[in-house]
């Protein structure tokens, strides 16, 4: 399939593992990603998405420090 590389060749490209880019794909976190009977399709120049956790660049502990 031109274009498209599998789960497995994404995490070894964003050095992530297999099951963390397909609960990605899942979420639809990854655009172009499509699933094909049981597998996932990515698209060759998808991105690795931006982690929403942190807005301010900074972590920010929940629990407050004495």
């Amino acid at each position: 399939m031109n274009g498209y590389i599998t789960v497995k060749e994404a995490a070894e490209k964003w050095l992530i593992s297999v099951r963390n880019v397909q609960a990605l794909c899942a979420a639809g976190k990854i655009e172009g990603a499509v699933k094909l009977s049981s597998i996932w399709i990515i698209p060759e120049d998808a991105e690795y998405p931006v982690d929403g956790r942190i807005k301010s660049g900074k972590y920010i502990s929940w629990r407050k420090s004495k």
